[in-house]
């Protein structure tokens, strides 16, 4: 069925819920699972230093979330490997997905009201439009 897993997490609570899915899948399919982390950097630095901060905070925000995620799929017997991208977060995972051939992007459902997706969207929605694998929305 699925070969090639893959969840993004961002370290929110639809995040978790998302490896949480995920891991269950890969112990149950008996597969590896492979975690995207996508650092955001700010759309018009001011200067080299400010692309400097952004990937330092970022960094150490993934600390934590790339530690707990590693011990729970070694708690779950999944073999895991994480990965930090740096951009927007739909055009990176996209591309790491088309670059890696997965078979399944599994992701979380963030729940923002009726009007935000309207006029902005959300990732998830715009994760299921573009990708160019199989999607597993995790809510």
């Amino acid at each position: 069925m699925y070969r090639k897993l893959l969840v993004a997490h961002d370290g929110s609570p639809g995040g978790e819920k998302a490896l949480a899915g995920a891991l269950e899948l890969a112990r149950l399919l008996g597969v590896g699972l492979d975690m995207v982390c996508v650092e955001e950097l700010p759309s018009f630095p001011a200067s080299i230093d400010e692309v400097t901060e952004a990937q330092l905070d970022s960094e150490a925000a993934f600390t934590k979330v790339l530690r707990s995620s590693k011990a729970k799929a070694a708690a779950a017997g999944v073999a895991f490997e994480t990965h930090v991208v740096s951009g927007h977060p739909v055009t990176s995972i996209v591309e790491f997905v088309q670059t890696r051939g997965y078979d399944l992007l599994v992701l979380g459902f963030m729940g923002h009201s009726a009007l935000y997706n309207r006029l902005i969207g959300s990732t998830a929605d715009r994760l299921v439009r573009h990708a160019p694998c199989k999607v597993m929305v995790v809510k």
